[in-house]
This record gives C-alpha cells, sequence and structure tokens, in this order.
C-alpha cells in the first residue's frame, strides 16, 4: 500500500497518527481547566 512494505514504517506512521489525536481530545478536555479553578478561587 502507498509502495512501503516495511511493517516498521507503518507502525511509526500508526503512532504518530495516534499520538496527534491523543493530543488533540487531550487538549479539548483540558482547554480552560485551569480558568475554572481560578475562577471558583476568587468567587468564594
Amino acid at each position: 500500500m502507498f509502495g512501503i512494505d516495511d511493517p516498521g514504517i507503518w507502525l511509526a506512521y500508526l503512532l504518530a497518527f495516534a499520538c496527534l489525536v491523543f493530543s488533540v481530545i487531550y487538549g479539548i478536555v483540558n482547554w480552560n481547566k485551569d480558568d475554572e479553578k481560578e475562577n471558583s478561587q476568587r468567587n468564594q
């Protein structure tokens, strides 16, 4: 497929894509997490 026969190359691409997906999801989940803690401390 795509002229790449070595499974090690496919594994590297797969892991890079998995890291990309994980980092995007992690960023979305934790986008304003510190802001929420800061605002709750101000309101007390």
